[in-house]
């Protein structure tokens, strides 16, 4: 079981038309394929490699930029869609992971291997904050027109205000790994991006 993908080819393709959805600019199939090729790169790092798997494909599954429970409600498609493919406390890690997309903090396990993964799954998911300047401002640009709604000011306070409290705390990253290679680079264009934001 623990070998099996969780994925198979037609669930991606069913996944994959989620993530090919008007509106999607930024949380769409490339975002996706970004995480799937760093959790590759981190294999050997991975308790549990099939579950990460399982967690990327369905992180965003449910995306509704005006919505408030979209991990949620991924978590729960992913719990609908894995029913017996993985065991109850299999399925309860993925499911928490996806959740813990919400706020970007650890889940609460007492497993230090699920823990583990959890924290390089999470950073994975971040990972575009500490990319080469371009790629980040790209990523501002889509995520600023999946909320299209949003009037200009209104987006510009909400936008800093989220871009804040990463920059707040301690550390943005929960891995050494992700730090090293991502930490400085995503401080500051988040700063960077700040700035711009109040211009």
């Amino acid at each position: 079981m623990e070998n099996e993908p969780l994925i198979d080819e037609p669930l991606k393709r069913e996944l994959s038309a989620l993530y090919r959805a008007e509106g999607r600019h930024y949380h769409n199939v490339a975002h996706i394929e970004a995480m799937l090729a760093l959790a590759a790169d981190y294999r050997a790092s991975l308790h549990d490699p099939e579950a990460v798997v399982a967690a990327i494909w369905f992180h965003d599954a449910v995306y509704d930029s005006r919505a408030k429970d979209n991990e949620a409600r991924s978590a729960a498609l992913a719990k609908k869609k894995l029913a017996g493919r993985a065991d109850a406390q299999r399925l309860g890690r993925i499911t928490a992971m996806i959740i813990a997309t919400a706020t970007h903090e650890l889940p609460h396990f007492d497993d230090e291997n699920a823990l583990r993964d959890a924290a390089l799954f999470l950073d994975m998911d971040l990972a575009i904050l500490g990319a080469a300047p371009d790629a980040f401002d790209a990523y501002e640009q889509a995520v600023r027109r999946e909320y299209g709604w949003v009037e200009e000011p209104m987006w510009r306070a909400g936008r800093s205000a989220v871009l804040k409290s990463f920059l707040a705390r301690p550390q943005i990253f929960h891995t050494e790994e992700f730090r090293q290679q991502f930490e400085p680079q995503a401080r500051q264009s988040m700063m960077r991006s700040i700035e711009a934001l109040k211009a």
